[in-house]
């Protein structure tokens, strides 16, 4: 999935700012469908933000369950003739949009965006009543898992085996952008050098219309060009990208129909290779020593909520300390971080949100409940099928970062028993299947051995 953006063909309407606000204190939502008319609401809400900590009132902070999110906004006139999307950057664990009343989009995983085109729905010039649904419950069958409990009230109680406070919400930006008809919908990049000689190859996937592209280095001067939906561009007297030293040329993309653009879509491409010989990780056939952190989108009162001045704050941080790299931990980060990190050449361990499977381990080191980390009442097949679709899903979206370096499968799970190696193998499989540009690795923790999973974390 692209990453919305302006341009010459393509325009970009940002919905940050105040919501109505309404929590699902009694599961009465979706029966009562509270999306079919304006939302009686008394709060408002912030986006983004997690909304826990906003209010005073304990309920929403530790609620279990459906949130709503309401505005409304006017479809600009100049869209007329375009395809119409509604965006979200993400939603605290499942989100579910509605445009005038009619869900165009749900999804699952708290971390990744997801979008609908809405031009059947929606006129330019007119107004549009956008409606967005919350769910924070996490089960045996999400990423990450949890379960919802009942105490001595009655009242829902998320348990969770992550370390850290499961804010929820609508934690990053929503959009409405438009797109021409014939349009680059996605675009793979892959990397390499010989000698001072780069290598740039591109895949193009279009709805249409003959596909050009041009390179373009910093000084705004064409270094190469290519024709059709997949080439190799070759670049004399390459700067590679490098930790601490980032350089990144623009792909640009254009369709083209009867010889006219009518879409062109840039993206930023830093040449560098990675690789794992020995007992060493090179990049650009240099060892890299990894400096830096797990680090957390928790801030105070916005709890996961995107910042960018937190953004500039948190780099500044790791360059004064001396870091060079840092871990996505332990779900993946806003784009806008990966964008930020691709331009000031700081790398990135790339995690999915697969914390926590280690029911066994947490019950004998907590005191609690000691159940089987694998199992049909823990991490089963459905479990396993949405990490296959988070790993999709985070290949998708940060593919053509330079900064990612390594893409890891999951943290600290319990690798004990024999049936960790089938739950997590298809997982490995996959990631090497989609991007065998990069390595893959995972968190081992110190109650867990190894063996059951290094032969497929390293490709």
């Amino acid at each position: 999935m692209l990453r919305p953006q302006q341009s010459a063909t393509r325009e970009l309407l940002n919905l940050d700012g105040i919501w109505k606000f309404k929590v699902d204190l009694n599961d009465e939502s979706f029966a009562s469908k509270w999306f079919d008319k304006p939302l009686s609401a008394d709060l408002d809400a912030p986006v983004p933000a997690s909304y826990n900590d906003i209010f005073t009132d304990i309920k929403i902070r530790e609620h279990v369950g459906w949130v709503w999110y309401e505005r409304t906004v006017f479809i600009p006139r100049g869209w007329a003739g375009e395809d119409i999307f509604v965006r979200a950057d993400s939603a605290t664990h499942e989100g579910a949009i509605f445009i005038n009343g009619k869900e165009v989009v749900r999804h699952v995983g708290g971390y990744m965006p997801f979008e609908a085109e809405i031009s059947s729905l929606v006129k330019a010039g007119e107004e549009v009543r956008i409606t967005i649904g919350v769910n924070n419950v996490l089960t045996n069958e999400t990423i990450p898992p949890g379960e919802v409990t009942k105490s001595a009230t009655g009242a829902k109680v998320q348990t969770y085996l992550h370390d850290f406070y499961n804010y929820a919400g609508l934690a990053r930006s929503i959009w409405l952008y438009s797109a021409p008809k014939k349009r680059v919908t996605d675009i793979t990049v892959t990397t390499t050098y010989s000698g001072s000689t780069g290598s740039v190859k591109y895949v193009a996937d279009v709805t249409g219309g003959d596909v050009s592209t041009k390179l373009i280095d910093e000084s705004g001067a064409v270094v190469a060009t290519g024709e059709g939906t997949s080439a190799e561009l070759s670049i004399p007297n390459v700067k590679l990208w490098q930790p601490g030293a980032a350089y990144l040329y623009k792909l640009v993309v254009e369709v083209k129909d009867g010889g006219s653009v009518v879409d062109s879509y840039s993206l930023n491409v830093g040449v560098r290779t990675v690789e794992v010989k020995g007992n060493q990780f090179l990049i650009n056939g240099e060892p890299f020593y990894f400096t830096g952190f797990g680090m957390h989108e928790d801030h105070v009162t916005k709890g996961k909520g995107h910042d960018n001045s937190f953004l500039v704050n948190d780099f500044q941080l790791l360059k004064w300390i001396g870091a060079n790299s840092f871990r996505t931990s332990h779900y993946p980060y806003a784009e806008e971080v990966m964008d930020y990190a691709d331009r000031h050449g700081f790398v990135i361990i790339d995690e999915t949100a697969a914390v926590g499977l280690n029911q066994s381990m947490g019950g004998g080191i907590f005191g609690g409940e000691k159940r089987p980390t694998f199992g049909p009442d823990t991490a089963n097949a459905a479990t396993q099928a949405s990490l296959l679709q988070a790993i999709r899903e985070l290949i998708a979206r940060d593919k053509n970062h330079p900064s990612v370096v390594l893409w890891s499968i999951t943290n600290e799970a319990d690798t004990n028993p024999d049936e960790s190696y089938d739950f997590f193998k298809p997982a490995f499989d996959l990631t090497h299947e989609l991007d065998p540009s990069r390595p893959n690795t995972y968190i081992n923790v110190m109650f867990a051995p190894s063996e059951h999973l290094q032969s497929s974390a390293i490709g």
